[in-house]
């Protein structure tokens, strides 16, 4: 697909999704209507030739060791949701190609019948080459949360943003979905959301990308037309700057 040369505010970006975005109104799976939809924010994108990098969350699949009844050791429930991360990133991929975006999946684990293994110099020539790249299997290592590794990636890979596409239009003070009482913030310092234990993104993420000058925008992933506002550079959800 050619791609039309539009100005953008950021022509590189990191997105990161959650696995349970991809289950739309169910508790697990994927929903087959959320992940075209999501698809589609990010082929619009795609058209504006912004070169992005997606990591996927596997929440929707499995949430590591966290099931108290389960009670799975932490290392293998976090090597568990690496695996799920995997899962996730071919369905979007296969999407993806299906609407004639080109696609890559990497992995951080090797599975090479599925997905080529993580190399910093590789994922940067793909997104040159105008591919959107998916970084999967997380970090590769235990107790490392998927906001740390699409925090990682972004600096690897040069990200100008660290976009975390959510359910929610922003950073509130407290959960909107629980009290109606709560004060949404536009602009936020890194440091204000560490010192407010605001729980919007892993503080290990907050503190890579604070210390490597990277702004984060939350924003709605639900509300049609969102990913193609913040890059244009648009007052969406909350910047984390």
């Amino acid at each position: 697909m050619k791609k039309q040369k539009m100005y953008n505010r950021y022509n590189r970006i990191m997105l990161k999704i959650s696995g349970e975005a991809l289950a739309g109104e169910k508790k697990s799976g994927i929903d087959s209507k959320t992940i075209y939809d999501i698809a589609n924010e990010i082929k619009s994108i795609y058209k504006r030739g912004v070169q992005t990098g997606i990591v996927i969350g596997g929440g929707n699949i499995f949430r590591g060791g966290r099931d108290e009844h389960l009670k799975i050791d932490r290392v293998v429930g976090d090597y568990m949701g690496m695996l799920a991360t995997i899962i996730n990133a071919m369905a979007l991929q296969d999407v993806l190609e299906k609407m004639g975006i080109p696609t890559r999946v990497l992995s951080a684990i090797n599975v090479e019948e599925l997905a080529e293994p993580f190399i910093r110099r590789r994922a940067v020539r793909h997104l040159e080459k105008g591919r959107v790249v998916i970084f999967a299997g997380g970090t590769g290592n235990p107790y490392f949360t998927t906001d740390t590794a699409a925090a990682l990636r972004a600096i690897e890979i040069g990200a100008e943003v660290f976009l975390k596409a959510t359910k929610v239009s922003g950073v509130y003070s407290d959960d909107p979905e629980k009290n109606k009482n709560v004060v949404k913030y536009t602009e936020l310092k890194y440091i204000d959301v560490l010192n407010k234990s605001l729980k919007v993104i892993d503080s290990t993420a907050i503190s890579l990308c604070m210390d490597n000058k990277i702004p984060i925008i939350i924003f709605n992933l639900k509300q049609k037309g969102n990913m193609e506002k913040v890059v244009m550079g648009k007052n969406i959800g909350t910047i984390i700057k």
